[in-house]
């Protein structure tokens, strides 16, 4: 974990970057920042008194759309998690990132959340890959402004905080009161990959039998009870380096033959492959995903 009090680099941050000769989308990866002297978490009865505090930036690109987490913290004990999307113009190479919703916090008692809109400006010096720029925002169901500021993040390949899996907010609700009972997991392939965008589509195989299936990845429900036909049902993964995704399938039965099987066809980059998944009342299919990207 890294050290809340070691000011030593003062406003600057510190990580691990793979380097790009050109630039003209991102992957995904994680920005963090050691140290912001000025902090968005306003505290107690003093309007002037802020928790200094780090950051950690979980950012997911889409073409030229991000979405992802952001982590206010003090140590990992203490902040707030919240979601946030935003756009980035290659051009400029600038980002807007708007903060959504606080997801989750944890903080001490007279502290409050901001809710926060960015301006960042993407660097790379051939070293370090560096997002740096400015904030203003809000307080969390208070008209009052946070107090604007400044930050810099360096690229990290490593974070501090369990990365999400995207889950719609009906699948959290329903996976919230389901009850899956426990099967032995049978992991079929590991699957290597280089770049983060993993396309995954999954048909009956052989014939259409009513199979229907309920997939997991790393532990979220990403399908929930869909019949398996010859057309897909498809699903995105979008990947941090050295992460392993683990796709299950569950069997919600086993159709008119069983066991239940299905055809997993995988797309990432160029890359594309087919992988034979069979689940039973007894076992549940499983696939992991890891990305490591090229040198």
């Amino acid at each position: 974990m890294r050290n809340p009090n070691n000011h030593s680099n003062n406003n600057a941050c510190t990580g691990i970057s793979n380097h790009y000769l050109q630039v003209k989308s991102f992957d995904a990866f994680f920005w963090y920042c050691i140290f912001i002297p000025l902090s968005i978490l306003p505290c107690g009865r003093r309007p002037d008194r802020y928790l200094e505090r780090q950051a950690e930036f979980q950012i997911n690109f889409s073409n030229n759309m991000v979405s992802g987490r952001i982590y206010d913290y003090y140590d990992t004990t203490k902040y707030v998690k919240l979601s946030f999307t935003g756009t980035y113009n290659p051009l400029s190479r600038r980002l807007l990132l708007t903060e959504q919703n606080v997801l989750q916090y944890s903080i001490p008692a007279d502290c409050i959340p901001c809710i926060k809109t960015y301006e960042l400006q993407y660097l790379n010096d051939g070293k370090d890959e560096i997002l740096s720029g400015e904030w203003k925002g809000h307080i969390v169901e208070r008209q009052k402004n946070c107090p604007p500021g400044k930050i810099i993040l360096k690229k990290a390949v490593q974070s501090d905080f369990p990365v999400d899996i995207e889950q719609t907010d009906s699948l959290a609700r329903i996976q919230e009161f389901l009850h899956v009972e426990s099967r032995t997991k049978d992991v079929v392939k590991t699957v290597f990959v280089d770049v983060p965008q993993i396309k995954i589509e999954l048909y009956d195989n052989a014939e259409i039998d009513n199979d229907t299936i309920t997939v997991f990845v790393n532990d979220k429900m990403l399908l929930y009870h869909q019949r398996l036909t010859e057309k897909p049902l498809t699903l995105y993964v979008n990947a941090f380096p050295g992460i392993a995704y683990e796709l299950v399938m569950y069997a919600d039965n086993l159709g008119l033959i069983p066991p239940n099987t299905a055809l997993m066809v995988i797309t990432a980059g160029k890359k594309k492959m087919d992988v034979f998944l069979s689940s039973s009342e007894q076992k549940s299919a499983a696939v992991r995903f890891v990305y490591r990207k090229p040198e």
